[in-house]
């Protein structure tokens, strides 16, 4: 039975200011959720967003709120047996909160996992693969600054394929940025993320302008509410287009899917309401035919963790991962750092989500945050 479910903020300065079209970060606000149970098993989940509500339309503290006010009370309540009851007691009573959902998950299935002595990887489908490789977003907003680091990154082999954000400057002003790092990078992937800044005809104009300077992949240039236009984009050009924001939950994916609305899917366990619905839309993707990219909320490490288990489930990760949330902040939560090394992340092995909280570390941070 579960004993007590609580919910924490914890903000954690980031390493550089961190530059998206929506919005700049200089930190971020981890939303965790600790689970205990009566028999001594405890499990943590991570529901961590961007920007406030300049990204979605959950944010920390709503997060923390309705799971304190709505998930929590009915979960004591009704003392669901299993992840998988827990989850359709709160799809039945509690609609959308698809980020405070995963959070939920993820800790129930951390539980599970350490109970049956099995990775949670094992409980949503079954890895294939025991290390994913990781892109690093070059976000400084400065071009020297970028092609810098992305050369120190690659000197420590810690990452050689990277993303560009942009969309909040003129486009030539943007596209000559990405070109330049391109040019300076010629080795190196390159995906360039709009997060829907565009409008249809400035995309025509900036990734006819991207695909003829070498660029390797265009992120969700346009507004999510427009599937026919990325359609549109999607047949046009030749430079694969990838699906971001508008891929949501296992529907909304399926009806992109069968469409082929876009050449790749970038999938997020919060964005898809949970562990298992984001290897539901991995298969649904494979089965028709869309490439796979494993995508962050620039969760910390134990959101980042629950995405490694999954990711490691998919049949083909062709464009890979941008599981380097952990690495933009100034702190870690765990007892034992998640295991990057040779430009890539090793999926964590052991019981559960693999991985060690600082409880002490994590609850203080939280007091900290609260008592400002």
């Amino acid at each position: 039975m579960i004993r007590s479910i609580n919910t924490l903020l914890v903000p954690i300065p980031t390493i550089r200011a961190h530059k998206l079209a929506c919005t700049v970060m200089n930190e971020q606000v981890l939303v965790l959720v600790h689970i205990q149970t009566e028999d001594g098993y405890e499990g943590w989940g991570e529901a961590t967003t961007i920007g406030g509500l300049s990204y979605a339309e959950e944010s920390p503290h709503s997060i923390k709120t309705n799971i304190d006010t709505y998930f929590t009370p009915l979960l004591l309540k009704e003392q669901p047996a299993s992840a998988a009851k827990a989850m359709q007691l709160l799809n039945d009573h509690i609609n959308g909160n698809r980020f405070a959902k995963c959070a939920i998950e993820t800790a129930l299935l951390d539980i599970e996992g350490k109970r049956l002595n099995l990775p949670v990887s094992e409980l949503v489908g079954g890895r294939v693969r025991d290390r994913i490789e990781v892109a690093w977003t070059l976000a400084s907003g400065n071009t020297a600054t970028d092609i810098s680091e992305a050369k120190r990154m690659i000197a420590q082999k810690r990452h050689r394929i990277f993303k560009l954000k942009i969309g909040s400057n003129p486009i030539l002003d943007d596209v000559a940025h990405v070109l330049a790092i391109k040019q300076a990078l010629p080795d190196c992937r390159i995906t360039v993320d709009v997060n829907q800044a565009w409008t249809e005809l400035e995309a025509m104009q900036g990734i006819s302008l991207l695909q003829t300077g070498g660029v390797d992949l265009i992120e969700q240039p346009i507004s999510m509410r427009n599937k026919s236009a990325l359609k549109r984009l999607t047949e046009h050009f030749d430079v694969p287009i990838m699906a971001d924001e508008i891929v949501q939950d296992p529907q909304n994916a399926f009806h992109l899917a069968a469409d082929h609305c876009a050449d790749v899917f970038a999938v997020k366990i919060n964005q898809a309401g949970g562990l298992k619905a984001a290897c539901l839309i991995g298969q649904m993707a494979h089965l028709a035919g869309v490439e796979l990219y494993g995508g962050t909320m620039l969760e910390g490490p134990i959101g980042t963790a629950a995405s490694a288990h999954v990711f490691s489930t998919y049949p083909s990760l062709r464009f890979d991962t941008e599981l380097f949330g952990p690495l933009l902040l100034t702190e870690d939560i765990l007892v034992q750092p998640l295991d990057y090394q040779n430009f890539g992340l090793n999926v964590p092995t052991g019981p559960g989500l693999g991985i060690e909280v600082d409880s002490d570390k994590v609850y203080r941070y939280a007091k900290q945050a609260v008592a400002k």
